[in-house]
C-alpha cells in the first residue's frame, strides 16, 4: 500500500520542488500540476511527484490522521 503524504514547498527549482515531511526535505517534481505551487503552499506528493496543492488546514488533518494511525500501529502488540 502507498500513501500520498502531504508536504509543504520549501523551495523550487527548474520544476522540482523541495518539499518539507516531518523532519525530512524530499525532492518532487511538479510536472503533473495545472500550475505551479507558491513557497510555503501544501502538495500531495507520491511517487515522486506533486499530485495536487491542498488547503493548509486540510494538509495539517492528514498529518494529524497519519501520527494518530502510526501511534495506533506502536501501540497494537506484535
Amino acid at each position: 500500500m502507498c500513501l500520498a503524504i502531504p508536504g509543504e514547498v520549501m523551495r523550487i527549482e527548474d520544476g522540482v520542488a523541495t518539499v518539507r515531511m516531518g523532519d525530512s526535505l524530499r525532492k518532487a517534481s511538479l510536472l503533473l500540476l495545472s500550475e505551479e505551487p507558491k513557497l510555503g503552499d501544501y502538495v500531495i506528493v507520491h511517487a515522486g511527484f506533486a499530485l495536487h496543492v491542498v488547503d493548509p488546514a486540510e494538509a495539517d488533518e492528514s498529518l494529524r490522521l497519519l501520527r494518530e494511525l502510526a501511534a495506533f500501529a506502536d501501540e497494537e502488540p506484535s
